[in-house]
C-alpha cells in the first residue's frame, strides 16, 4: 500500500516540486497540499495521511505550532524542512520537540543541481519516517507551552511509545536485562540516529552533575546542526555537554558530541582526534568509527550504548568493543522511534543488556564506579 503523504509549505514553487518527486515513486502517493499551519491541521484531519512534509516559515501559523496541534489532535508521523545554518538547527530541534520525527535540510541549489539525488534522498526519508512509530508524536509534543524559535523547553520523560520494526524484519526477541553490574569505565560511547535528539536528551537528563565517567555521543546530523545541539543539551542537563574539538580530551561528567560531517575517534592517552568525513563512510560522524578506536583504546573499560536509528552503524564497532571484553547496552524495541541499530546489535548477539530508554540514564548512573 502507497505512503500518503500531505505536503506543507508556503512556496508554490516547493509545494510543486515535492510533490512531483514523491509522486514519481510508484509507493508514495501525494494526497493533498497546505500553504500554512492552519490549513496543514485541516487537510490532516480530512486526509489522514501517514506522512506529513512540513515547513517552519509561513504565514497565519508556523510549522511548530502546527506540528504540536496535529499531534494533539490527530498524531501523524511528520518530515520537518529545515535550513543548514545554525538557527535552522534550533528551530529543528524545537520541530522534534513539537513531535516531528526526522527532518531534512530544504535546499533549492540541490533541487536544481542533483534532481536525482534529491528524489533519492527525499523518497528513501518518507519511506524511513512512515516506519515509524504511528503515535509518537503524541508522546512527545506534550510541552504545556509552544516553543519559540531557539527555544530550550526540556523534552520532558516518559513520552515515546513502542515504535514498530522496519517493514519485513525479522524482530529478535531480547528479554528485559538485570540492573548493571558496577565497574569502573574509563569511557560511556553512546550512537544513534532517527529519533536520536529526543533520545540522547532523555538519557543524559537523567545523570547526576558528578558523574564518574567521560561520555562520547555520535549522533547522526549534518555538520550546521550538531553545535546547537550540544548547546541545547548542556543547558538542560547537569554534566556539561559540547560539540567535541580536536585535542580535547576525555573528562568525567562531560559529554563531547561528535561534529556533523567528520569523523570522531579517541586514543589512549583520552585525547579526542576529529577528522575530516571519509566519503567512503556513508555516515559522518559514524558510530563504528568511534566505537572502534574506543576498543582499541581502552580495550574492555568501555560501556557502549546503541539508541535508535535507521539502519545498522555502530554493529561493527560493537563487535569489536565486545572482543576487548567492553559493555555494549541496546535500546529495546518497544521505546524505539526505529529500531534498525540496536535490533541490529541484538539480532548479532553483541548486547549484554536490552533497557527501555527511560532506564537507561539511571542504569548508566548505577553502572559506572
Amino acid at each position: 500500500m502507497a505512503v500518503k503523504v500531505l505536503v506543507v509549505d508556503d512556496s508554490g514553487f516547493f509545494r510543486r516540486r515535492v510533490s512531483e518527486i514523491l509522486s514519481s515513486d510508484p509507493n508514495i502517493q501525494v494526497v493533498g497540499t497546505a500553504t500554512n499551519g492552519r490549513e496543514a491541521i485541516d487537510q490532516a484531519l480530512a486526509l489522514k495521511p501517514d506522512v506529513i512534509t512540513m515547513d517552519y516559515e509561513m504565514p497565519m501559523m508556523d510549522g511548530i505550532t502546527a506540528v504540536r496541534q496535529i499531534m494533539q489532535r490527530c498524531p501523524t508521523r511528520v518530515l520537518m524542512f529545515s535550513s543548514l545554518t545554525h538557527e535552522g538547527a534550533r528551530v529543528t530541534l524545537d520541530a522534534l520537540d513539537a513531535g516531528a520525527v526526522d527532518y531534512l535540510p530544504k535546499n533549492f541549489e540541490d533541487i536544481s543541481r542533483n534532481p536525482d539525488k534529491v528524489k533519492q534522498l527525499l523518497c528513501e526519508k518518507v519511506h524511513t519516517v512512515s516506519r515509524s512509530n504511528r503515535r509518537y508524536g503524541s508522546h512527545v509534543g506534550t510541552s504545556s507551552a509552544p516553543a519559540t524559535t531557539g527555544s530550550t523547553a526540556p523534552l520532558g520523560r516518559g513520552r515515546i511509545a513502542p515504535a514498530p520494526s522496519p517493514r519485513g524484519a525479522a524482530t529478535p526477541v531480547a528479554a528485559p536485562s538485570a540492573a548493571p553490574k558496577r565497574k569502573a569505565y574509563r569511557l560511556v560511547a553512546i550512537g544513534t540516529s532517527t529519533g536520536g535528539p529526543v533520545a540522547l536528551q532523555r538519557v543524559l537528563m537523567q545523570l547526576p552533575a558528578g558523574f564518574p565517567a567521560p561520555i562520547l555521543l555520535i549522533q547522526h546530523m549534518p555538520a550546521a546542526f550538531t553545535k546547537a545541539f550540544a548547546e541545547r543539551l548542556d543547558k538542560l542537563c547537569q554534566i556539561r555537554v559540547k560539540e567535541a574539538e580536536d585535542g580535547d580530551v576525555l573528562r568525567p561528567g562531560l559529554a563531547l558530541l561528535a561534529p556533523g560531517g567528520k569523523q570522531m575517534m579517541v586514543d589512549g592517552r583520552g585525547q579526542v582526534r576529529i577528522l575530516p568525513g571519509d566519503e567512503r563512510l556513508n555516515y559522518r560522524p559514524c558510530v563504528d568509527v568511534t566505537f572502534g578506536s574506543a576498543a582499541k583504546a581502552f580495550q574492555d573499560k568501555v560501556l557502549a550504548v546503541v539508541l535508535t536509528g535507521m539502519g545498522a552503524d555502530g554493529r561493527e564497532g560493537a563487535r569489536m568493543l565486545k572482543q576487548s571484553g567492553s559493555q555494549i547496552w541496546a535500546q529495546d524495541e518497544a521505546s524505539c522511534v526505529i529500531y534498525g541499530m540496536p535490533m541490529a546489535v541484538v539480532k548479532a548477539n553483541l548486547a549484554d543488556a536490552v533497557y527501555p530508554l527511560d532506564d537507561i540514564g539511571r542504569h548508566l548512573s548505577e553502572a559506572c564506579l
